[in-house]
């Protein structure tokens, strides 16, 4: 079974049931409508790899107004006319300078919604090993690929206690070497991993 095979494999088996989502922001959502947006969950086709597959995973610079200087999936808003899907693929084009082309896309995972006013539809695709990457230093800061083994095990996520707005909740945090993994993002891993048991 190749790699993109098996996980299709668990990416259906994790989706053909209605479980709700693992993680949730607990940050209370916005009054006005939220906006749509979408991330790719980009995952090298490293089969033979000591480490396993790796996933993309960018830095925002930090005078980026959403998130800044945070790890997060190449991603953003949705334009009118758009599917997440290639809302995605277009996001990854213009932030890594990834080829739609080159993008085996498997499918949308669950959506997740934001205290600051999103509404993030996750899209897990599989791109080549060693693709070249040319980061738009407009809206990335620089890039890196944890393992996608580690990024998916719980045992690697530490929940920490935050407060917004005068209210107190948790968050989840992955620390893999000098990249720290957080809030958003890790919801949406926390979540990504609930689905795909890739640990067995």
């Amino acid at each position: 079974m190749s790699l993109r095979e098996r996980l299709a494999d668990l990416f259906d088996v994790g989706h053909a049931l209605p479980v709700p989502p693992a993680y949730e922001d607990w940050r209370p959502l916005p009054d006005t409508p939220l906006r749509a947006a979408a991330v790719l969950i980009a995952v090298t086709d490293r089969p033979d790899h000591a480490q396993g597959p790796g996933v993309l995973l960018i830095h925002r610079p930090s005078h980026m107004r959403a998130h800044p200087g945070q790890a997060a999936f190449p991603g953003g808003k949705i334009d009118a006319g758009e599917t997440p899907i290639e809302a995605a693929l277009r996001e990854a084009n213009e932030e890594l300078g990834i080829d739609p082309a080159l993008v085996d896309v498997i499918g949308a995972t669950d959506q997740y919604r934001t205290g600051t006013g999103y509404d993030i539809t996750p899209v897990l695709a599989m791109v080549p090993p060693d693709l070249p990457i040319q980061p738009n230093p407009a809206e990335v800061a620089s890039w890196f690929e944890p393992p996608l083994g580690f990024v998916l095990d719980p045992a690697n996520y530490v929940r920490r206690e935050s407060e917004w707005a005068g209210r107190r909740g948790s968050y989840i945090d992955i620390q893999w070497n000098e990249h720290r993994i957080w809030g958003v993002t890790a919801g949406i891993i926390a979540n990504l991993a609930q689905r795909i048991r890739w640990h067995g």
